[in-house]
């Protein structure tokens, strides 16, 4: 399980970048990438290329090779994800997602400049690609250019019919307080909440920011439907259920979080703040 640091969450880019926004078929938010193989068109005559069933049609080719390449990033296997988007660049050597692929290859296997060279290809080749920038955006925030992030994941956000858009929001959210912008973040979670109210990072961002901002009741409220959707919580939702009840002086719910914290995640930084501040 991912865990946040205090007060500046980090972005988990297994969700971002392995995430709805790859593919039409996609595992959990957690999960690998799992993409389906396209079918052959129906009436298509067909040949076998590299043991794998090819259509004579040069534009289904070509995306059953991105189908097979981003099956072959879901399980890790970059050669065979970059042999798929050769022989898929032969067919269009500028094909956005052909770039964009490429680019996840070469993120995953730390060929940091060849990535952002790939993502900005993906980008200039096809702007409204909503998918290759919201990639683009986490790959940034990787790298911690939270500005230039900030900017990618807003432009994402203004896709209406992006389908990772509760998403975007959250990782807006998430830059805007590596930006110390706490008024901007909440509005960013309070949109991905409008979408998706059961989202678990908007729910405990928001927790922690009502919490910074007084309002203890808010502060509980948003803990609580944390907890109903998330309920084997992550240090940073312990180290908030913590707070709370330190604050409003319920000792019973204080010993609780601080046992479940020390005996599930006694190395995490959450547990180790919190052990600091009861030393003072």
């Amino acid at each position: 399980m991912t865990t946040y640091p205090l007060r500046k969450p980090l972005l988990n880019l297994s969700r971002v970048v392995r995430s709805p926004c790859q593919s039409a078929v996609t595992a959990a938010l957690r999960g690998g990438i799992l993409v389906a193989i396209l079918l052959a068109l129906a009436g298509c005559v067909t040949e076998y290329s590299g043991g794998t069933q090819m259509t004579s049609d040069p534009d289904a080719t070509l995306d059953k090779r991105v189908a097979l390449a981003r099956q072959y990033i879901g399980v890790g296997d970059w050669e065979n994800a970059k042999r798929n988007l050769e022989l898929a660049q032969e067919i269009d050597p500028e094909n956005a997602e052909v770039f964009e692929a490429f680019a996840l290859v070469y993120q995953s296997t730390g060929e940091v400049e060849m990535a952002e060279s790939q993502f900005q290809a993906a980008l200039k080749t096809d702007p409204g690609l909503s998918r290759a920038r919201n990639n683009y955006a986490a790959f940034l925030y990787s790298r911690g250019r939270y500005v230039e992030a900030e900017s990618e994941f807003y432009r994402v956000t203004e896709d209406t019919l992006y389908s990772g858009r509760p998403m975007a929001f959250v990782s807006l959210g998430l830059c805007r307080l590596r930006l110390s912008n706490a008024s901007g973040a909440e509005a960013a979670f309070s949109r991905a909440l409008s979408m998706d109210r059961r989202n678990p990072v908007a729910l405990l961002e928001m927790g922690f920011l009502r919490l910074e901002a007084g309002d203890t009741d808010e502060a509980a409220r948003y803990h609580g439907a944390y907890k109903t959707v998330s309920p084997e919580q992550s240090p940073r939702g312990l180290l908030l259920g913590l707070e709370i009840a330190d604050l409003t002086g319920d000792q019973d719910a204080q010993s609780s979080y601080e046992l479940v914290l020390r005996n599930l995640y006694p190395d995490s930084p959450e547990y180790s703040a919190w052990m600091e501040r009861q030393s003072r």
